[in-house]
C-alpha cells in the first residue's frame, strides 16, 4: 500500500471507480490492497473519512463502494468553516450569516479545526437567544494539514500538543515517525490521519524548529503555526538579484521630474522600508501638499514569480523581533525605498487644498523624485510641537515647511471629525527585547503630532485617488468597513443608557458621527475605557473589496490603500491600475483582465491581512506573558477593561491584561450583571465594573495558553 495517506486515499478512490469493481467488505479490501496489520487502523480511518466527504457508501452488508452522485443528500445543509475548541466542542462560521452555527462535540464527527463542512441544523435545537445547533455531515475540504507544538516522547511512541488552543486533542506519533525529536522540542508536524469520534488524530514529525528554551524558537512556532512564509522561493530571489541598485534614464521617461521639490520621509526611527514621501508648499493661501508613493509596481511585473509570491503573502508581517516581508530586503529596502539623497521612481498625488480644508484641485503622476532629509516621528513632533531650539535650528530649511504641515493636519483631522470620523485612540505596546528575546520592556506606542500629521496626509491621498477611480468606473480595489450590524447597535445603545447618555440610530443604522460624539462625551471620564470597547466591539471588519460600499469608521464614501506598495499588496494592484489609466492602456481587454482577477485579489488580501494580525497579537501577548512571569508576586495598579461571566480582566498601564477569576474576587459572592457590564456582590453589594481603579497582584502566568491571572490586592491597612 502506498505510503502517505493522500495516496492511500487516491489508491482506494481509483479502486472503487473501475467499473470491473466489486463492493467488498473492510477486510477484503485490506487483503486486496496487501494492507499490513499495522496499517489496519489507517485504512478504517480513510474509509471513514471518504464516508464523511459522501465520496462512497457503505450497504446494509457493510460493503464499500463508490457514492452514486444521485444518492448524495445535499438539501437543507449549510456550507461554513469549522472552528474547533480544545474542549471537544466547535462553530460553524458561514459567510453572510451574523451567528455562528454551535456543533456539539458527539456532533463534530471528525471534523478538524478549519476544516470546510457542511452540516444540517439541528431541529429544536434553536431559539430562547441561544446559537443555533447543528451537526456536521461531510467535510468537504480539510485545510489543516500541519500543526506546530510540542513534542512529549514516551517509550514506544510520542505525542505533539499543539500550540493552537483550539485543537481539542493532541496528535498521536507513531515511534517511526518522531525522527529525532526530544522532549520538549517544538516541531511541525504533518497530519496523516484526521481521528474519529473515539480515535485521536496522528502525524509524523516533519521539522525540529528547536527546544521549547532555545532564543527566538518561541516566536519561530508561531511563524511556522501560522504558515508564514519565511524564506522566498530561488525563483524568486533570482529574479530580484537582476534588479539594479539606482533607477536608469529609461525608467525616467514620461515622468515628472519632481527632483528639485523639497521633500521628506517621516516614519519610525527603527523603519527600513520608506515608501512614502511627503512635500509641502503655498500657492497663494493654499496649500499644495504631495504625497509621493514608490513605484514598486516599476520592479514587479505582474505574473511573474515575483507578483506570484507577494500576492501569496498579501502583506508584510510585524512580529515583536522580526519583519517578515512582503518583498525581498534588495526591493523593500533598496531601489523601492524612499532614501535621502537617492534618485526613486514614484506615484504622486498632489493636491491643492483650501485654508477650510476643501480640495480644490489634483493630479495623479508618474514622477521621479529626490528626498532632502530621512526625519522620524519623535524629531518632527519636537520641532511642531514642543518647538525645540536647537532641533528647529538644525532643520532650518525645513520648519517653515514642518509648521505649515502642522497646520495644514490640524485643518484635515476637524474636517474628518465634522463629517464624523471615528477614531479609537487604543494604545498599541512597544516591547523592548534583550539579545536573547526576553522582553525586558513594555510600553504604550506614542501617538504624537507628528504621526498623526503623516495620518492625515496618507488618508487624503488615499480618499483622492479612490474617488478620482470610481468617477472612472475603472475596475479597482477598495478599502470598504460596513456598517455595524443593528443588533450590536442596539445593544450599545441600550447600555449607555446607564451613563444618560444617548445614540441615535434611524432605520436600524447609526451615522458614524453619532459614534464619533459619543466617544466625546466619555472623554475623560470613568466609563470612557468600558463605553470605547464596547463601541469597538460593534464595528465590522475592514476588508478589500471591488465594490465602493464606503468605509464607516473615516465617515468616508471612496477609500483605498494607495500609500503602501512595499508592504501591502493592494496597494501594489492599484498602482498598477493607475498607470494602465496614465499610459492610456485602460482598454476594453484591460478592463476585463482587472474584472477577472479582483475580486480574488481582493479576497486573498483580506484573509492574508486577518493572518498577519493574529499571528502579531500571538506575539505580543505571548512576550506579555514572559514579561509578567518574570514579576510573579508583585502588585500593579489598573484598570477593569473587561467583566464576563467567569471573572474582571485588568488592564494595566503597560498594556498587560490579565483575568481575576470570579472564585478569586474577595469580599462577597459575585455574579455577572450582564445588562450592566458589573459583577455585583450579591451580600455586601460590592461592585466591579468597566474603568474602575484596581490593585492586582500577579497570581500566574501560561505562556502555552498565554494568559495571565491576576489576584486583587487587599492594603493589610
Amino acid at each position: 500500500m502506498a505510503k502517505s495517506y493522500k495516496e492511500r486515499k487516491k489508491m482506494i478512490l481509483e479502486l472503487m471507480s473501475n467499473e470491473f469493481y466489486v463492493p467488498m467488505k473492510e477486510k477484503e479490501l485490506a487483503v486486496m490492497l496487501q494492507v499490513e496489520a499495522q496499517d489496519r487502523t489507517v485504512l478504517s480511518q480513510i474509509l471513514q473519512e471518504l464516508l464523511l466527504e459522501q465520496k462512497i457508501e457503505i450497504s446494509k452488508r457493510g460493503k464499500y463502494q463508490i457514492l452514486d452522485p444521485k444518492h448524495v443528500k445535499t438539501e437543507g445543509l449549510i456550507t461554513g468553516t469549522f472552528i474547533s475548541n480544545q474542549k471537544g466542542f466547535g462553530f460553524i462560521e458561514v459567510e453572510g450569516r451574523e451567528d455562528d452555527l454551535y456543533v456539539p462535540e458527539s456532533m463534530v464527527h471528525g471534523a478538524f479545526h478549519l476544516d470546510i463542512v457542511q452540516a444540517r441544523i439541528l431541529p429544536g435545537r434553536v431559539g430562547n437567544g441561544r446559537r443555533a445547533e447543528a451537526e456536521i455531515v461531510n467535510v468537504l475540504e480539510r485545510v489543516t494539514t500541519q500543526i506546530v507544538g510540542t513534542f512529549q516522547k514516551s517509550k514506544n511512541f510520542g505525542f505533539v500538543i499543539p500550540d493552537n488552543q483550539k485543537l481539542a486533542d493532541d496528535i498521536f506519533i507513531p515511534k517511526e515517525y518522531c525522527n529525532g525529536a526530544m522532549d520538549g522540542h517544538k516541531v511541525v508536524v504533518d497530519i496523516t490521519t484526521y481521528g474519529t469520534d473515539n480515535k485521536k488524530p496522528e502525524g509524523k514529525i516533519v521539522e525540529i524548529i528547536g527546544h521549547i528554551n532555545d532564543p527566538g524558537v518561541d516566536i519561530m512556532s508561531i511563524v511556522k503555526g501560522f504558515g508564514l512564509p519565511v524564506e522566498f522561493p530561488q525563483k524568486v530571489m533570482n529574479q530580484v538579484s537582476r534588479v539594479g541598485d539606482s533607477i536608469i534614464e529609461a525608467d525616467i521617461a514620461g515622468r515628472e521630474d519632481l527632483r528639485s521639490w523639497k521633500m521628506v520621509t517621516i516614519d519610525g526611527e527603527d523603519a527600513k522600508d520608506l515608501d512614502d514621501a511627503v512635500s509641502l508648499s503655498m500657492e497663494g493661501e493654499n496649500y499644495v501638499l504631495g504625497v509621493h508613493i514608490a513605484d514598486v509596481s516599476n520592479y514587479v511585473q505582474e505574473k511573474s514569480a515575483l507578483d506570484r509570491e507577494a500576492l501569496t503573502r498579501g502583506t508584510s508581517v510585524y512580529l515583536v523581533d522580526r519583519v517578515i516581508p512582503m518583498l525581498p530586503h534588495r526591493l523593500s529596502n533598496g531601489i523601492c525605498s524612499l532614501n535621502a539623497g537617492e534618485d526613486r521612481l514614484t506615484l504622486s498625488c498632489i493636491m491643492t487644498v483650501s485654508q477650510q480644508g476643501k480640495m480644490l484641485d489634483y493630479r495623479i503622476v508618474e514622477s521621479v523624485i529626490n528626498v532632502n532629509r530621512r526625519m522620524d516621528y519623535t524629531t518632527v513632533n519636537k520641532i511642531i510641537s514642543d518647538k525645540d531650539e536647537l532641533l528647529r535650528e538644525e532643520y532650518k530649511d525645513f520648519v517653515d515647511m514642518f509648521d505649515a504641515m502642522a497646520k495644514l493636519s490640524l485643518i484635515l483631522r476637524e474636517c474628518r471629525k465634522k463629517r464624523g470620523s471615528i477614531d479609537f485612540d487604543f494604545p498599541e505596546t512597544k516591547i523592548i527585547l534583550d539579545e536573547q528575546g526576553r522582553p525586558v520592556e513594555l510600553k504604550p506606542y506614542e501617538r504624537n503630532d507628528a504621526t498623526k500629521l503623516i495620518e492625515s496626509f496618507m488618508l487624503l491621498a488615499n480618499e483622492t485617488v479612490a474617488q478620482h477611480y470610481y468617477w472612472l468606473e475603472s475596475p479597482f480595489v477598495y478599502r470598504t468597513h460596513d456598517n455595524p450590524d443593528p443588533e450590536k447597535i442596539e445593544k450599545l445603545a441600550t447600555f449607555i443608557r446607564n451613563f444618560n447618555l444617548k445614540l441615535k440610530i434611524s432605520k436600524d443604522e447609526v451615522h458614524p458621527k453619532e459614534i464619533q460624539k459619543l466617544l466625546v462625551a466619555i472623554q475623560d471620564t470613568d466609563e470612557e475605557a468600558l463605553v470605547s470597547r464596547l463601541a469597538l466591539r460593534s464595528m465590522k471588519q475592514a476588508k478589500y473589496t471591488t465594490d465602493c460600499s464606503g468605509h464607516f469608521g473615516l465617515a468616508a464614501k471612496y477609500y483605498c490603500h494607495f500609500t503602501s506598495p512595499i508592504r501591502r499588496y493592494p496597494d501594489l494592484q492599484i498602482h498598477r491600475i493607475i498607470k494602465d489609466h496614465i499610459r492610456g492602456r485602460m482598454k476594453k481587454d484591460k478592463k476585463e483582465h482587472y474584472s477577472l482577477i479582483l475580486d480574488d485579489v481582493a479576497s486573498q488580501c483580506s484573509k492574508m491581512e486577518r493572518r498577519a494580525e493574529e499571528a502579531e497579537r500571538e506575539t505580543v501577548k505571548l512576550k506579555k506573558c514572559q514579561y509578567m512571569a518574570d514579576r510573579l508576586g508583585q502588585v500593579f495598579e489598573g484598570v477593569v477593561s473587561g467583566v464576563t461571566e467567569w471573572g474582571i480582566y485588568v488592564e494595566l498601564p503597560n498594556t498587560v491584561e490579565g483575568l481575576v477569576h470570579v472564585s478569586k474576587l474577595p469580599g462577597d459572592f459575585f455574579v455577572y450583571d450582564e445588562a450592566k457590564y458589573e459583577m455585583r456582590g450579591t451580600k455586601r453589594g460590592l461592585v466591579y465594573t468597566l474603568g474602575q481603579s484596581v490593585k492586582v497582584m500577579v497570581d500566574s502566568v501560561d505562556e502555552i495558553t498565554r494568559t495571565i491571572d491576576f489576584t486583587i490586592y487587599e492594603d493589610e491597612n
